[in-house]
């Protein structure tokens, strides 16, 4: 008979926002913690559930898989829907397929706080009020203030032409990002 594993956190207050999920034992970096379940459902079905426009603060169980379907943790989910928000996360949200999956960053002490960012969506025409719904409670020090994505750069301008003749500097390296897909809470 197989056994089932328990969980490496217990939930208790946070002081970053209402409950959180605390580690029980050591997490290694790399292992995963927990499955992010719920209720699959649709943009509208998601939008018709939570409507940001009558919330005086944000606050949705809701992750987004793909273009078409979003998970809400509110119905059916389990513990990790109490995984808090940070800008200097310890775990990171991996879909597979269409799954989510919680995985340990770094390695993490027992009593510490599980954090993962949720890199909200953001868009072009959000406004000073938007981040202010969006507000970011985590305290860390890097702390961009909010739980949007981090803002993009502004687009540095083309390099001019070489001369005809002129010789390419050559040095540098390019580092490739890990071959993972990772999205944000809604």
């Amino acid at each position: 008979m197989a056994t089932v594993k328990e969980q490496p956190f217990v939930l208790r207050k946070s002081e970053i926002q209402g409950m959180g999920a605390f580690a029980t034992r050591q997490i290694r970096r790399g292992q995963r913690v927990a499955e992010y379940t719920g209720e699959h459902i649709d943009n509208e079905e998601a939008d018709r559930r939570y409507d940001d426009e009558k919330m005086r603060r944000h606050h949705t169980f809701l992750f987004i898989v793909d273009d078409d379907e979003v998970i809400d943790a509110a119905v059916g989910g389990n513990d990790s829907r109490f995984i808090n928000h940070s800008c200097d996360p310890n775990c990171e949200a991996v879909i597979e397929g269409k799954k989510i999956f919680i995985y340990a960053l770094r390695t993490i002490r027992p009593g510490e706080e599980l954090v993962y960012d949720y890199q909200y969506e953001r868009t072009d025409d959000h406004t000073d009020e938007d981040e202010k719904f969006y507000k970011c409670r985590c305290g860390a020090a890097n702390c961009r203030g909010s739980i949007l994505a981090p803002k993009k750069p502004a687009r540095k301008p083309k390099p001019k032409k070489r001369p005809a003749g002129a010789k390419k500097k050559r040095g540098g390296t390019t580092r490739r990002s890990k071959n993972r897909v990772t999205a944000g809470r809604r």
